[in-house]
């Protein structure tokens, strides 16, 4: 018997509901994987295969305890989790290894997995990004200190500075030939006292910077031809750009100033090797989200450039305090490069961090893209 309308009711098939488990799973951006009771990896997700740089299908055929260190505090936390058949919690867990990287500090959340006894989930949280981004909030602070202190020196120091110059050389012009080298050396340190007034003077200008939509590579190879024509003539550099690449909203001189500068400590840190190589490239990371401190306002910073060499590296001991005012590994260093570095960066609502190991080291810097260009361009 057909409907009214006389035709055969609609029989096909409906289709299935996809199951979403496993696509859920893979837009964490967290690593989970999931272990049998003997510690096999029985499952594992696509942030999880990044993390410990391998394939579920390779992940599957060890155990968990092969990618961390022996006697690993996330051991005892899973079988603390078949224990007490419950949900547990560590922070800063050090699970680094000659497998993982050294520093490898994460949170860990463990789970059973109700309906097979002896399984558990192991979700990881990286401790590092979290912390930089704080160090870099802090710089900003010791930054905003130098501002204040910039400022207080130019009013109150240029007066007196410019009457010791004046006296020291009226005295040299009736002062025999001894004297003379002395009353010189104090118009040449009074000079020097200026010229660093000057360079802390910036740190207090606190007009809103002019930006525009910006080609990261148009500056960076306009850095690269200043370099290679004078402190990195005998250096090699390397280009790894992604051409997909949106604009970045930015003050075109500031980027310039920030990658000259990045180059150049670069420069210094290899010296005169004759294998020194320097690594500028650009990528687009979406997923890393900046709160805004006093605002429920989060920032998206998807481009990321960065600048690497295979110097002899920043010292363990310095590499947390890199970016605060006064810090240098220079003799005759004033230590506010890399603090002017950071205080550009962050006016522009980026963050810089550094990571270091000898032949290594690495200056990423993290921006918003511009506006109308938030998302990847194809490239052609």
């Amino acid at each position: 018997m057909h409907g009214r309308s006389g035709k055969p009711p609609d029989r096909s098939p409906v289709p299935a509901r996809p199951d979403l488990s496993s696509e859920l799973l893979n837009a964490l951006p967290h690593p989970v994987v999931c272990v049998d009771g003997s510690n096999l990896i029985v499952a594992a997700n696509d942030a999880a295969e990044a993390f410990f740089q391998a394939s579920t299908s390779v992940l599957r055929r060890h155990a968990v305890s092969d990618f961390v260190p022996f006697g690993s505090p996330l051991l005892a936390l899973v079988a603390q989790v078949r224990e007490r058949a419950a949900p547990v919690s560590e922070y800063r867990v050090d699970i680094g290894s000659p497998r993982l990287g050294p520093d490898r500090i994460v949170d860990v959340y463990a789970s059973p997995l109700g309906e097979q006894p002896g399984s558990v989930v192991i979700v990881l949280q990286e401790r590092t990004m979290a912390e930089k981004i704080g160090r870099q909030l802090t710089s900003r602070g010791a930054a905003r200190t130098v501002s204040g202190l910039a400022a207080m020196l130019a009013h109150e120091i240029r007066n007196p500075l410019s009457g010791i110059r004046g006296a020291a050389q009226l005295l040299e012009q009736s002062a025999n030939e001894d004297d003379r080298a002395l009353t010189r050396l104090i118009t040449e340190e009074t000079d020097r006292i200026v010229k660093l007034v000057d360079r802390m003077e910036v740190f207090s200008d606190e007009r809103p910077i002019e930006r525009e939509p910006v080609n990261i590579h148009a500056v960076l190879d306009h850095v690269k031809r200043l370099a290679q024509s004078g402190f990195a003539r005998h250096i090699r550099i390397v280009e790894e750009y992604d051409p997909s690449l949106p604009p970045v909203s930015a003050n075109r001189d500031q980027l310039v100033q920030v990658f000259l500068n990045l180059l150049k400590n670069a420069a210094e840190a290899i010296g005169n090797d004759p294998d020194g190589e320097i690594v500028l490239s650009t990528a687009f990371r979406p997923g890393i989200r900046l709160s805004i401190p006093g605002s429920k306002q989060r920032v998206s910073l998807p481009l990321e450039f960065c600048v690497r060499d295979n110097g002899a590296g920043v010292s363990e001991d310095l590499l947390p305090h890199l970016f605060d005012p006064f810090v240098t590994t220079k003799v005759n260093g004033t230590g506010l490069g890399l603090a002017l570095v950071a205080k550009i960066v962050g006016d522009h609502g980026g963050i810089i961090e550094c990571e270091s190991q000898p032949r290594r080291t690495v200056f990423r810097i993290l921006m918003p893209a511009h506006a109308g260009g938030a998302t990847r361009t194809p490239p052609g």
